[in-house]
């Protein structure tokens, strides 16, 4: 197959560019520059897709003698991104970007410009199990797909992964999936003698330079004073705007008064409607159902619409709980029933659905309303 590797200048995406080429595949690399803020280059890579990045990524593609070029996919990110960042906590949700970049442009932009030129699939660095599709040399055939976690449970990426859907999916490549270890893939980089083997792992909220989040929402966003109040109305202090303040945050809440009972406080909800932000006791956190919408299948057709033994992960590295989820395919809404309380769900959030023989399988994906 005529294949785009996504070369984010890394080491995971360098080994699985490199596995690729060793698959026989006509592998061509490419970096999505997603920024033109100079600010973005960092020392240590502190997020992704940087600047030095770059470099790093072409001196890859060189070793492996694959051709190599840069997308400038600024727009795309800001627009598809950055500004949909911004209008969830502008809404009073907690957005995932990662989710949403993996949807909409490691995926969707790069897939959209890869199949205008003739390319039949992408191969990145993500740890995830994929079969069918691409991955049995059927790409754009979604029958019989089947996204789980990575071997390597500690790096699994499949909740990123899991918005992608059918479609962008049946088109994707994932060589890292069955590595037993990130400092395997490490090793394997330093015997093929690719300059990243030792690069230190991306993190942090890539555009976000100085990883401030709340800093970075408030230049955005602006300043907007309110009251920060009790789950009865009483007011316990203020704060400069509802948005830099998330579900379960507990750090940095300003509150001068201790609780009356001495235990700490715990942001319980955002209104964005009245710019208040209502603080409580942790057990008010605890939540055994919700419900989502946008939902995204990964199953196949025939599929009942309770999944009574199923787990449900609401964060990209989060515990996943034991659930059963009823599916409306009609209305695009997922409902779940949880088996044990989940703390800290917050609107916006991505929902996971995992079942099969080893439950290790994404079933659905939603966001959570």
């Amino acid at each position: 197959m005529r294949v785009l590797a996504a070369l984010s200048g890394g080491v995971d995406s360098a080994v699985a560019a490199a596995r690729a080429v060793d698959a026989g595949h006509e592998v061509v690399g490419v970096h999505m520059a997603l920024t033109r803020n100079r600010a973005q280059t960092r020392s240590g890579s502190r997020g992704c897709c940087s600047i030095e990045d770059s470099g790093d990524a072409r001196w890859a593609a060189e070793l492996l003698g694959i051709p190599f070029y840069v997308w400038d996919l600024s727009e795309e990110f800001e627009e598809r991104v950055v500004s949909d960042f911004l209008s969830e906590y502008r809404a009073g949700r907690t957005p995932n970007p990662c989710v949403r970049c993996n949807e909409r442009v490691k995926f969707d932009a790069l897939l959209e410009r890869g199949l205008a030129m003739g390319f039949d699939a992408v191969v990145t660095g993500h740890y995830a199990r994929l079969s069918g599709g691409a991955a049995d040399g059927h790409p754009g055939d979604p029958s019989n797909l089947r996204l789980a976690r990575a071997a390597d449970r500690a790096k699994d990426q499949s909740y990123v992964l899991a918005v992608s859907g059918m479609r962008g999916l049946s088109r994707a490549l994932f060589p890292l999936g069955d590595a037993p270890s990130k400092a395997a893939v490490r090793a394997e980089a330093e015997a093929r003698g690719l300059p990243v083997a030792a690069k230190p792992d991306s993190y942090d909220i890539c555009f976000v330079a100085d990883g401030d989040t709340r800093g970075f929402l408030e230049r955005s966003l602006g300043s907007r004073p309110g009251p920060m109040v009790s789950p009865d109305g009483q007011v316990l202090g203020h704060h400069d705007g509802y948005f830099g303040f998330t579900v379960g945050q507990r750090k940095g809440l300003g509150l001068s008064r201790p609780a009356a009972d001495g235990r700490p406080r715990y942001v319980l909800e955002t209104r964005p409607a009245t710019n208040e932000v209502v603080v409580g006791p942790e057990e008010l956190l605890r939540r055994t159902s919700m419900k989502a919408t946008d939902l995204v299948l990964l199953t196949e057709p025939g599929h009942e619409s309770t999944w009574p033994q199923v787990s449900l992960q609401v964060r990209a590295h989060g515990r996943p709980v034991p659930a059963t989820v009823t599916i409306d395919e009609a209305a695009a809404t997922l409902s779940a029933e949880l088996h044990e309380p989940l703390r800290g769900v917050a609107a916006g959030q991505s929902a996971v659905v995992y079942g099969g023989p080893d439950g290790d399988q994404v079933l659905a994906q939603a966001t959570i309303a």
